[in-house]
């Protein structure tokens, strides 16, 4: 799920509307991939969306010329303006406005394989690599260096330069699916990988994205990672009801936190810290004090909620997704039950 960028006005949401829609152009893809499309993601600033939009592509589009394509389209003389708007990727290349020479460019990428996972991760030129004994480094990221990791279905991470589009690092640890990617909200440029060889590992892109650990203790495929604001924590979760808090500063296992039925799919931390949400296919939403491993609210799609016997199957309400609201106060989450 990805966050709200900074341009969207959270108060309005009661009244949001659909005034738009991202196709993909016809064009003789590889047919060894399909049409997949796993996983979107707002850059920290807003300043791009990334989509996995299916044939190995992802498509790095500038969000605020997609904005504007939008708007001169849903004004445009004979058209209703209160109808969605279909785009392709094209219209949103800034040839419905007059660009700027300034401004941000849109990228197709061909990551070579299936894409599961996308983050966005942005330097802090204070923060240093771990490896502070290594005086020589490949590449130097400045503050205004933005990147796009994408994990891909043969285990591979390619890490991408979103301004110029360019491949920086090819990661190749991984023996399976790589299904989720975060990096620490800190600036430090340190990546975790979630995959289905049952292992989380953490790369040190300021180190050329040298492999700093693997952290093992998931019995089964791992689904979803994601940081505490502060960076310190890290939870991670997966199937077989597995919810692992891990302390980032160690990398040791902090505790497990046990309430959920099904295979756990989705986490994230409140924009505070306080609070962790974690999404089930038990068609619950569980938030926690993980301080305490304690359960606050049970947010369940199913009334009355199912036996844990019926949860932990299909019933039609798996929940796939979770997040927060940038002001805390608001859980959104993406279920089976439409």
């Amino acid at each position: 799920m990805a966050s709200f960028p900074d341009c969207v006005n959270k108060n309005d949401l009661d009244k949001a509307k659909f005034i738009g829609e991202l196709l993909v152009s016809v064009a003789p893809f590889d047919q060894k991939s399909g049409r997949e499309a796993w996983t979107v993601a707002f850059a920290p600033n807003g300043s791009y969306f990334a989509w996995s939009q299916g044939h190995r592509i992802v498509r790095l589009i500038p969000w605020t010329k997609c904005l504007r394509s939008f708007s001169v389209s849903a004004g445009e003389e004979g058209t209703n303006p209160t109808s969605p708007q279909r785009l392709s990727c094209q219209d949103c290349d800034g040839s419905l406005t007059v660009p700027l020479a300034d401004e941000p460019r849109e990228h197709t990428i061909d990551c070579g394989d299936v894409v599961w996972g996308l983050a966005f991760g942005s330097s802090v030129p204070e923060k240093q690599s771990r490896c502070v004994n290594i005086e020589w480094h490949r590449f130097k990221f400045g503050q205004d260096q933005l990147l796009l990791a994408t994990g891909l279905n043969n285990g591979r991470i390619k890490i991408w330069d979103v301004y110029s589009g360019k491949l920086l690092l090819n990661l190749m640890d991984h023996t399976d699916v790589v299904r989720d990617l975060t990096f620490a909200p800190d600036g430090s440029l340190m990546l975790v990988s979630a995959s289905r060889d049952k292992t989380l590992r953490v790369w040190d892109l300021k180190d050329d994205g040298n492999m700093v650990k693997v952290l093992r203790g998931h019995q089964n495929w791992v689904y979803c990672c994601s940081f505490s604001p502060d960076s310190s924590i890290l939870c991670s979760v997966g199937a077989g009801k597995a919810v692992f808090l891990w302390n980032m500063d160690k990398y040791t296992l902090i505790r497990k936190l046990e309430g959920h039925h099904n295979d756990v799919v989705s986490c994230e931390f409140s924009p505070d810290g306080a609070l962790l949400a974690t999404a089930s296919y038990d068609t619950r939403v569980i938030v926690w004090d993980h301080h305490k491993a304690a359960i606050l609210l049970e947010l369940g799609h199913l009334f009355p909620p199912p036996s844990p016997i019926f949860a932990g199957g299909a019933n039609d309400r798996w929940v796939r997704s979770v997040g927060f609201c940038p002001d805390g106060r608001h859980i959104a989450s993406i279920t089976d039950d439409r």
